[in-house]
Order: C-alpha cells, then sequence, then structure tokens
C-alpha cells in the first residue's frame, strides 16, 4: 500500500492496487473516507462491520480503533481529512454511497497527490466540492452491528463462522439461559435489529466477499446457507436492488 500522500493542508491520499489486503487494528488522528474502486473492502470496529463494494464507500470518524481487509484482489482510494474546521460531519462509522461526480473527486485528489505544489490551487477546489458533494445517509444493508452484551457478542461471531447452520432463536436463547422473549428483546437493544435480521445482513455481507472473489451464485448460496440460489437471488434483489449476477458491474 501507498504511504499517504499530503494533498492539500488537511487532506491526504492513501491508494492500494494489488491483493488481498489487511491491517492490524489501529486508529489514525484523521478521518478517513475509505472508497472501493474494484473488489470488496471490510471495516471492522467494536461496534460492528461495513462492507464496501464499488459504488460505495466507508465514513470512519477519528481515533475510531479498526481493522481492515479484503478477501481478494482490491483497488482502494482512503482519503484522510482532518475534520477540526468542518462542521456536521458524523461521529459513527456509516457506509455511504458514491455517486459519479464523488467517483471523480476522490480519484481526482488521487491523481493531484503526486504532484501537490504544482497543484494546490486546483486540489483545494476539489476537496471543497467534495465536501459539497459528501452526503451521509447511511447504506443500511452494507452494515452488520455487533452487541458489546459479552455472551451476546460471542454467540453472533460463532454464528458468523458457521452461517450454513442457521442458530434458531430457541436454541440461541438457550445457550444464553435466557427465555425467547428475553433474547430478543436483549437482542433489539444491542444491535437495533431482530436476531433474524441480523442473520440475513451477516449472510448477505459473506456473499457480497465471496461474489467479488469470482465465486459462482451457486457455491455462494450454498456456503452462506440459503436453500437454493433462487432463494439467495431473491433476498440479494430485495437487500441490495439488483442481483447478484449484475451486482459488480
Amino acid at each position: 500500500m501507498q504511504a499517504a500522500q499530503e494533498v492539500t493542508d488537511s487532506v491526504a491520499v492513501v491508494s492500494h492496487d494489488g491483493q488481498r489486503y489487511s491491517s492490524p487494528r489501529h486508529t489514525h488522528p484523521r478521518a478517513q473516507l475509505l472508497y472501493a474502486i474494484k473488489g470488496v473492502i471490510s471495516v471492522t470496529t467494536d461496534n460492528g462491520t461495513w462492507v464496501v463494494p464499488p459504488s460505495r464507500a466507508v465514513w470512519l470518524p477519528a481515533n475510531t480503533e479498526h481493522e481492515t481487509s479484503s478477501r481478494s484482489s482490491v483497488q482502494f482510494r482512503c482519503l484522510m481529512i482532518d475534520t477540526g474546521n468542518i462542521p456536521n460531519l458524523p461521529d459513527e462509522c456509516m457506509v455511504v454511497d458514491v455517486t459519479p461526480l464523488l467517483r471523480e473527486l476522490i480519484l481526482k485528489l488521487a491523481e493531484l497527490a503526486a504532484h501537490r505544489e504544482e497543484n494546490r490551487k486546483m486540489a483545494d477546489a476539489v476537496v471543497r466540492l467534495l465536501l459539497l458533494e459528501l452526503s451521509f445517509s447511511p447504506v443500511r444493508a452494507l452494515n452488520l452491528p455487533m452487541p458489546q452484551h459479552h455472551e451476546l457478542a460471542q454467540l453472533c461471531e460463532s454464528a458468523r463462522n458457521d452461517l450454513p447452520n442457521r442458530i434458531s432463536i430457541d436454541t440461541a436463547a438457550s445457550a444464553l439461559h435466557m427465555s425467547r422473549a428475553t433474547f430478543m428483546r436483549l437482542f433489539q437493544r444491542e444491535t437495533g435489529m431482530s436476531f433474524g435480521r441480523w442473520y440475513q445482513q451477516a449472510r448477505m455481507l459473506n456473499a457480497l466477499s465471496l461474489l467479488a472473489e469470482g465465486r459462482g451464485i451457486l457455491d455462494v448460496a450454498f456456503e452462506c446457507g440459503y436453500d437454493s440460489p433462487s432463494a439467495f437471488s431473491a433476498m440479494f434483489r430485495r437487500s441490495l436492488g439488483c442481483a447478484p449476477s449484475t451486482y459488480f458491474e
């Protein structure tokens, strides 16, 4: 991965074009806007996982402890933004839509970073326009919140590692020595969604990473715990608005 290149006094650019990527848990003093040009990249914090396919970006506030990874080759650009003098920016992680204009502005900043002194005025103008174009309307379908409750977090981690063998609510509640009603209330309070919805989200995010590796729909459907490719395709379309075969186009 390329070292951060300062493009203005408040923004630096990091570029990666290559094979699988993985970073240890770390923080940055600046906020980040991480955009995947090609492939899928995942960002994990204590509060959950955010998945970034093409046409999306993930926003990370400054000093957020996180890990970044991809399961296949990936191209991404990361803007490191000093937010001290920029009002109304989110203080939580989220996946956001990348409009065609925002995409071009991100790529332009990466291009300008190589010749900062020659392009200072243009870079400042691009940053101003980028901040105007940046719209924080979170894409909930690409976020998997994790509970803070210790035993519940362990259960969710086990479920994520064995998605084909879905755990029923009764089995999950019994494992935590809770009634069904208590478990459902706790899960909703901790994650903001039902256990069934969380499970669906976990399978969908795993499917995105597998599709980015070039895996076929049949393999992805069964590896993620769907009964058939048609059931997987129908759920994918409901969640992300298009068929899995066309998503990365």
